[in-house]
């Protein structure tokens, strides 16, 4: 076992305090890593604020996970002491199920284990990326490409992969027409990815004053969300909207974007349930679909791409004394776009 510093909140919506856990004892297959870096999702305020059900605390966030190796387990063949690499969503799944096998660990038939605020195999809970080591099976470790910053690298190991895997699925790409719904820490990175496809972008969005910005990611154009026009306009338009918004939204006015055989893909995840015409989709043969990021197989493939395409998230790198004011922040919209936690002020 060894001891590191973290940072932990003991119950739903208390501020941040640091303090020591113990990571276990290295395995034939794991991987030690000293984090560098550990972006702010906003799942992470979800789940320490105990807006989701079932909340273990005390809970340390954080699964955008970048660091340096410092050790390997004997039977370790994918990695050395010394590579830059990234830990994102999950740390373990079966491996046996079909999902595991065909590099879809998110929908392990067992249940995959979570970065943190979750269980392992064995009962034990686990801790997120707000910490200076973890230690992971190699499994669930991902390359950073040499030509890509640790700390940018950062929101790619869950806002990355999170819009890249349903726009791969939905065959966003040359000839198509797609939206992204919210221009935020998702919504900014889907745009460049949907650009670097090759498909036409559209971006939706409360905000009056990220056209610029929206422009400068790659979109075609941008239309605010708030103005009646803009549902009139793009009446019908769409092959594939990706809504990245973490709020509710009126189901029925979006499906009306699409086109025949159009669908609304979903990885925002609002508290709230949402509800929906079953009319708006008969009518026009449309679809309501969701996606959770995506497999260890699929999130290397999506650093490669972003690297390749210099696919760049924006981001501000916070001390660790700045945690909870961020969080405030993100409530606030408050952020361009993402927040990374330089984990050696911890």
């Amino acid at each position: 076992m060894c001891k590191t510093y973290v940072l932990s909140v003991p119950a739903a919506k208390a501020p941040f305090e640091k303090t020591i856990i113990e990571r276990r004892a290295l395995r034939p297959y794991d991987v030690s890593i000293a984090i560098k870096f550990s972006g702010i999702c906003h799942s992470d305020i979800h789940s320490a604020h105990g807006d989701w059900a079932g909340g273990i605390f005390p809970m340390v966030p954080g699964h955008e996970i970048t660091g340096i190796v410092t050790e390997v387990g004997e039977k370790v063949s994918k990695f050395a002491v010394g590579d830059r690499v990234g830990v994102g969503c999950y740390v373990d799944s079966c491996g046996e199920c079909e999902y595991c096998f065909r590099g879809e660990e998110q929908y392990c038939s067992k249940g995959h284990v979570a970065t943190y605020n979750s269980l392992d195999y064995d009962g034990n809970p686990t801790y997120g990326g707000y910490s200076q080591k973890i230690v992971v099976t190699e499994r669930f470790v991902v390359h950073i490409p040499d030509p890509m910053e640790l700390d940018v690298a950062s929101p790619l190991l869950c806002a990355g992969i999170t819009t890249y895997s349903p726009l791969k699925r939905w065959n966003a790409g040359p000839g198509k027409r797609v939206a992204i719904l919210g221009m935020g820490g998702l919504g900014h990175v889907a745009i460049q990815f949907a650009r670097a496809m090759g498909a036409e972008v559209t971006v939706l969005s409360r905000a009056g004053d990220k056209k610029q910005e929206a422009l400068g990611f790659g979109a075609d154009e941008y239309f605010s969300t708030l103005d009646p026009d803009t549902f009139k306009k793009l009446a019908g338009r769409f092959d594939l909207i990706l809504n990245t918004v973490s709020a509710a939204i009126e189901v029925d006015l979006y499906l009306s974007l699409l086109r025949v055989d159009g669908t609304l893909v979903n990885v925002g995840a609002p508290a709230e349930p949402s509800q929906y015409q079953v009319f708006s989709i008969i009518m026009s043969r449309r679809s309501i679909a969701g996606s959770l990021v995506g497999g260890l197989p699929e999130t290397q493939e999506m650093l490669d791409f972003a690297a390749e395409h210099g696919i760049v998230p924006q981001i501000e790198v916070i001390r660790a004394d700045q945690v909870d004011e961020a969080y405030d922040r993100i409530l606030r919209s408050d952020v361009r776009y993402r927040f990374v936690i330089d984990i050696s002020t911890l």
